[in-house]
């Protein structure tokens, strides 16, 4: 009789345990559905519409100058001075540099001297033949190449012409207006047979790089080109297409130049992005961000009349920095969302913030 009374004691505390711990499940459930709610995601939306379109290639290349010029001394003797350094901007026909002047100048005076003694050499033979030196065109051709090389006067004239030229090119100057780069020479040094300096037309810059053939129906000469250097990428400059070459590498690449408007932080051979545009009319145009990639497809979220996320693969089809073309998926009057839809899911509630407006300019 005692066993059977305790046993009795043990289910009925069972049971109040059982029941008590129900209740605290259940309160505690109420409680954490009153803080958290149902949560609803804030969306950006703008309405689907037709505008200009401009398509956009972006590429890598190198730039260059249109004029450039290696400039060397014509002999190898003691540079006696250096007007200019590099970095230094200079105008056509400013004196750069010059080498030592005596031997250029002592050479030019040695022949001319030769060259008047074989002047009088060959006015004694024309007169040997019954001509005047004042009357050298009343000669027969032949006869006057014959009395000017006996006279010596043929290799004499070479000779002079050769030495003025040296004492000529004794002085560098600019070939035309630009910047001079590459000079390492010092002054009282022997002048090399290497180049001395360059000059480089930074005024008229070009922009070479590569496009791929399928790219090639797209773009033409005189399309617009941003061209913006690597190491310095918040300068922007505009150029123009100028030139496609007609040929096709191993690699499906076409090369392409474009003509570069002046900017004093360009320089030669520098790495450059070009960025190629050329309007292409009325497209339906998308905010790259308001693409996203679900099962490894592109998506494009829109907003419903109740409010909810509704789900549409796309086809985008042209692009630029900032855009795509909707080629298939979406219609004119769409009401997509472009921001806040990066863990949207289909029919999930939304609620509008704002209401974007498109903007495809670059």
């Amino acid at each position: 009789m005692k066993y059977c009374y305790l046993a009795f004691l043990f289910i009925i505390s069972v049971f109040y345990s059982c029941s008590g711990s129900g209740d605290k499940v259940e309160n505690e459930s109420q409680t954490i559905e009153t803080v958290l709610p149902e949560m609803v995601n804030e969306v950006t939306i703008m309405q689907l519409m037709e505008v200009e379109f401009n398509h956009e290639l972006i590429s890598n290349g190198k730039l260059s100058a249109r004029n450039y010029a290696d400039l060397y001394f014509q002999s190898t003797e003691p540079i006696a001075a250096i007007y200019v350094k590099n970095g230094d901007r200079v105008k056509k026909g400013q004196k750069l540099a010059e080498l030592t002047p005596f031997r250029s100048i002592n050479q030019s005076a040695q022949t001319g001297t030769a060259l008047a003694q074989a002047k009088l050499e060959l006015q004694d033979l024309l007169i040997g033949q019954g001509y005047a030196l004042a009357d050298s065109a009343k000669v027969p051709a032949e006869t006057m190449r014959l009395v000017r090389i006996k006279s010596g006067y043929e290799q004499t004239l070479a000779q002079y012409e050769l030495a003025v030229f040296e004492e000529k090119n004794a002085v560098l100057t600019a070939p035309f207006d630009g910047v001079v780069a590459n000079l390492f020479a010092k002054p009282h040094n022997n002048a090399t047979r290497d180049v001395f300096c360059t000059i480089i037309d930074t005024c008229n810059m070009e922009a070479s790089f590569t496009v791929l053939e399928n790219e090639l129906p797209l773009i033409k000469q005189g399309d617009k080109v941003h061209i913006s250097p690597y190491s310095m990428p918040d300068i922007v400059v505009d150029g123009r297409i100028s030139e496609i070459n007609p040929w096709v590498d191993e690699n499906g690449m076409v090369q392409v130049k474009a003509s570069v408007g002046s900017h004093p932080k360009l320089f030669e051979g520098m790495n450059i992005r070009a960025s190629i545009q050329r309007l292409v009319g009325k497209q339906l145009v998308v905010p790259k961000e308001a693409a996203v990639l679900r099962s490894g497809k592109q998506v494009v979220f829109t907003l419903t009349p109740e409010n909810k996320a509704y789900w549409n693969y796309v086809q985008t089809g042209l692009e630029n920095s900032a855009h795509y073309t909707i080629i298939e998926g979406l219609k004119a009057g769409d009401k997509v969302i472009i921001t806040g839809n990066i863990n949207l899911a289909h029919d999930a509630p939304v609620r509008v913030v704002d209401n974007g407006q498109l903007t495809t300019e670059n």
